[in-house]
């Protein structure tokens, strides 16, 4: 399992900006770097959020990838999904808020894709994740007071549970990394088979 850097593991890199998914995998990798993919995800946004969001995710590590053919990189995207709608993350203060009023009160589904891709012989293994929020009843005031605080910038469905869940939340069913943007344990698991000489090609 390629937990550190040496003459038999390759770099790690993970082709995100994100500062959360960076704390997250520090708990798997010892020594990485983050280098941002540029991709778009909403270009990848489609009817079934799990394809949506592994063909995201698949799209940042290949971006990285290209130019770091040597490094294992590990692309992520995370979506958040109720009654067959797609959010991701909200492009303005207005769309934040139509999101919040949408998902007060309501269960919804937060699925988490994880690549771990090379290029170098173009190895990749993907998988995904899926938790369970259920959002408190909001009253208009807490939504504008959650607006303000600028909590919902570049965050799937306009919230992190890390800095709103006693505010927003009300009962979380699965993985809290998936979550927060990282399945660590599922992330875990790729990384070490990963290391098999068996990992298939991508389709």
């Amino acid at each position: 399992m390629p937990t550190k850097n040496g003459p038999r593991n390759p770099e790690v890199i993970l082709a995100s900006a994100s500062p959360r998914r960076r704390e997250l995998l520090k708990q798997l990798v010892k020594r990485f770097r983050t280098v941002p993919s540029g991709v778009d995800e909403d270009i990848f946004m489609g009817r079934d959020p799990v394809a949506s969001a592994l063909l995201a995710a698949a799209a940042k590590a290949r971006a990285v990838g290209g130019k770091y053919p040597a490094s294992l990189v590990i692309g992520a995207d995370t979506l958040v999904t109720m009654d067959g709608e797609i959010f991701g993350k909200p492009r303005s203060r207005e769309e934040a808020r139509a999101i919040m009023e949408k998902l007060s009160g309501r269960r919804h589904r937060v699925i988490t894709a994880v690549v771990v891709y090379r290029k170098d012989g173009e190895k990749m293994l993907t998988g995904h994740e899926s938790s369970w929020v259920t959002f408190k009843k909001l009253a208009h005031g807490d939504i504008e007071a959650y607006l303000e605080s600028g909590g919902y910038h570049d965050k799937a469905g306009g919230y992190a549970i890390q800095e709103s869940e006693d505010a927003l939340v009300e009962r979380l069913e699965g993985d809290y990394d998936n979550v927060v943007g990282l399945p660590v344990r599922l992330l875990g698991r790729l990384l070490k088979r990963f290391s098999r000489p068996d990992v298939p090609r991508p389709g």
